[in-house]
């Protein structure tokens, strides 16, 4: 909905999405595309929030605001801010009347400056700051790059990294829906992590539910170091393994090499 056409974009987006900020996304979007006026509550708000189409996103722009409405000193704007992200009410209530008495002595008005109080409450729910989101968001960018130009690549990647047995069954499907084809390891060929050949990605043993780490280890290696295993029998005596993993084993086809699966 966004069509973001620049990085400052991703960088707000990645802030906004969070419990606080959440219900302000409809608005920065329609803004973005002209769907609705940019408006600020101060005239003396835009220096900071022209940027995210007048809307509070990140940890800074409060700091800054504070200071310029309210005459708050730097240290009284970070204590602001870290009660923010602590979500420290009690700090927050004392921290109050003090912003609205300096903020009216500069001739705003107490209704509004109510208002703009009332609206970053809300947004301290879960309140960010710009330079972790900049962070997240080149990450962010770099991954979707990836997933569009190298899908498959990445898919695997994504699998080893945080794929764990819980997750795997999710990201093989996401995998499939990047047009792979995905196939179960043989004892033969399989690998300890998953892994890419042409247009299969073939799973690793580690990435497979009943079997457990030092054998998904131990068969790999086993073969590295002593050649391919013969017969079932062979497999028996390298490896030593208990009934269920050799049941998961035989259940997804690993000893299709001897001609039974």
């Amino acid at each position: 909905d966004l069509k973001p056409d620049k990085f400052e974009d991703l960088i707000a987006m990645n802030a906004l999405f969070r419990p606080g900020p959440l219900a302000y996304i409809p608005s920065y979007i329609n803004r973005k595309h002209g769907r609705e006026v940019v408006t600020y509550d101060l005239d003396d708000m835009k220096e900071y929030l022209e940027e995210t189409n007048g809307i509070t996103v990140y940890q800074e722009q409060v700091m800054l605001l504070s200071q310029k409405i309210a005459g708050f000193t730097k240290g009284e704007a970070d204590i602001l801010r870290k009660a923010m992200g602590k979500k420290d009410r009690k700090t927050l209530d004392k921290l109050k009347p003090q912003f609205i008495e300096q903020a009216g002595a500069k001739g705003h008005d107490q209704k509004v400056l109510e208002k703009i109080w009332t609206d970053w409450e809300a947004f301290a729910s879960y309140a960010f700051n710009k330079s972790h989101s900049t962070c997240y968001a080149f990450v962010a960018f770099q991954k979707a790059y990836l997933k569009a130009h190298y899908p498959l690549e990445f898919m695997v990647g994504v699998i080893n990294n945080f794929g764990g047995f819980y997750r795997t069954e999710f990201y093989v499907h996401e995998a499939r829906m990047s047009g792979a084809t995905i196939a179960l390891p043989c004892v033969n060929t399989g690998e300890y992590l998953t892994s890419i050949e042409g247009e299969i990605i073939t799973l690793g043993f580690i990435h497979l539910a009943g079997l457990e780490y030092d054998t998904a280890t131990s068969i790999a290696l086993e073969r590295m170091k002593n050649g391919p295993f013969t017969s079932l029998h062979d497999f028996m005596n390298r490896i030593s393994i208990e009934l269920e993993q050799l049941r998961c084993l035989i259940r997804i086809g690993a000893f299709r090499f001897t001609g039974r699966s």
